[in-house]
């Protein structure tokens, strides 16, 4: 027997083992049992079972190596179940989760592998850009806890320049905070923290969601006591975070395919009615026109001629909405900039729509600063930005009240608003404005037809060039919608 035989090394053939699996040389004595036992509780584990069922001699417990080996096991165990559960999470794409459903398997599934009393996802949007001078928003979009209510819940926004989480992404490793209450005193400013405190996190932590080589977000594994994850190795949480991952991305390309399914079943309905009614009044009057007296008469003729142009015009604009917001979505639309003075654009728009206005008997006032700022921006998008807001603030505006058009400077920024003085919108109902065929329980005063797709546009066209768009409204006062875009 060599030296190193009789220091406890495994006989030759065998791989060495780790080489903190014992205890050091001097605390151990040799075993006299050629590592029997540590031989079947390898052959044990090579069949992919980890209970080991095997004899612990007294002189196993001086050698230490089979407790190393079931030390092992034990960590091979707790990594198989991990791995079963993630694989049971990904086999339930098959029946059609909702992005919800898969996370609610883990906050329920996993508390056997991780310590938390709360698990929380955000996600990275890149085309929602901070007012302050763009880049990406970090939002939360679900967020499961143990605390009587969620402080930190769906849709809490925050920039991602300039946070905590920026240095996670771009170092793609996790970050452990172990003493939230003593992390928020450092950072006071902190609102997700303090919000968290507030629900009773004491400590936390963060991986990176990465899908496609790139950052998609962030997964919170969060507890109420101090100094949980302290000990804790992070390999099981990086596993977990970078199969989430691929489940999450998967789970939301699924979901978009479903709305955008729906939205063209929504489209070829909605067509399919908002057309069919003024083809069939074209008919009609076409079937009209055959009659000898109608065509004669100048009169008759001129009012069905005015009728079938209006029918026409209404079925053009429809069109032309759906081929716009189509092109939009698909990313065929380009945005072709040019440097604008905004003070004549304005004043056009302001004088088309103030004739438009009086047919209804509404009064177009202006709000319009002198010396505004140019802007970089495609003239012909931005006429139809304004176009929508003002004929949808008429739409909706009752006889003998005023539409407003206002611009002015504002920073660094160029701030245009319409405002109606119609019957306003219900606070529940703002968050389907902006979106397709986004209608609300509000009627337009005229009896004046809406595809609910006017908006929707403003919003793109706005975002396509870096701008945001937003609403205010009171029942009984009125609507004010503004735009806010980069000056040049």
């Amino acid at each position: 027997m060599t030296p190193a035989d009789r220091a406890g090394s495994p006989p030759s053939g065998q791989p060495p083992l780790a080489e903190n699996a014992t205890s050091p040389a001097a605390d151990r004595q040799p075993c006299p049992h050629d590592f029997g036992p540590c031989r079947e509780a390898l052959d044990h584990l090579a069949t992919g079972r980890f209970d080991l069922p095997v004899r612990l001699e007294p002189a196993c417990h001086a050698c230490g190596r089979l407790e190393a080996i079931r030390q092992a096991a034990e960590t091979l165990q707790r990594r198989a179940e991990a791995s079963a559960d993630l694989l049971q999470l990904t086999a339930r794409l098959t029946a059609n989760a909702t992005l919800d459903d898969v996370l609610d398997g883990v906050y329920e599934g996993f508390h056997r592998h991780i310590p938390y009393d709360r698990i929380g996802v955000s996600l990275i949007e890149e085309d929602q850009k901070a007012a302050e001078g763009g880049g990406p928003w970090v939002r939360s979009i679900w967020a499961r806890s143990a605390a009587p209510q969620v402080l930190l819940g769906r849709d809490f926004r925050a920039p991602l320049a300039g946070s905590s989480l920026q240095a996670i992404i771009e170092t793609g490793q996790p970050r452990i905070l172990n003493d939230l209450e003593a992390y928020l005193a450092e950072h006071p400013r902190s609102a997700s923290t303090r919000l968290i405190v507030e629900e009773g996190v004491r400590a936390s932590l963060t991986c990176p969601l990465r899908a496609g080589g790139r950052p998609i977000g962030f997964l919170f594994f969060s507890s109420f006591r101090t100094a949980t994850y302290q000990s804790l190795h992070q390999e099981l949480f990086t596993r977990v975070a970078d199969n989430l991952s691929i489940i999450v991305e998967r789970t939301m390309a699924y979901q978009r395919l479903v709305e955008l399914n729906s939205l063209k079943n929504r489209f070829l309905g909605i067509a399919a009615h908002d057309l069919r009614s003024p083809l069939a009044l074209v008919v009609s009057f076409l079937d009209m026109l055959e009659d000898p007296d109608l065509v004669n008469d100048p009169a008759q003729r001129t009012r069905i001629f005015g009728r079938m142009r209006a029918a026409a015009t209404r079925m053009l604009g429809m069109v032309n909405d759906l081929l716009d917001l189509s092109a939009i979505e698909s990313g065929q639309v380009q945005i072709t900039r040019e440097t604008v003075d905004p003070g004549p654009l304005l004043a056009e728009t302001f004088e088309h729509h103030s004739l438009l206005a009086q047919r209804k008997q509404i009064a177009l006032r202006r709000e319009i600063a002198d010396g505004l700022p140019p802007l970089s921006v495609d003239p012909r998008r931005l006429q139809q930005v304004l176009d929508n807001l003002l004929t949808n603030a008429a739409k909706f505006s009752p006889k003998g009240t005023t539409v407003t058009l206002g611009a002015r400077a504002d920073g660094g920024q160029l701030h245009l608003w319409v405002a109606d003085q119609g019957a306003g919108i219900p606070p529940d109902e703002l968050p389907r404005l902006f979106k397709e065929f986004g209608k609300t329980s509000v009627r337009p005063t005229d009896g004046e037809k809406s595809t609910g797709l006017g908006l929707a546009i403003v919003k793109k066209i706005v975002e396509l060039h870096g701008g945001t768009v937003g609403v205010t409204s009171e029942v009984g006062k009125g609507s004010t919608f503004s735009v806010r875009l980069p000056l040049a």
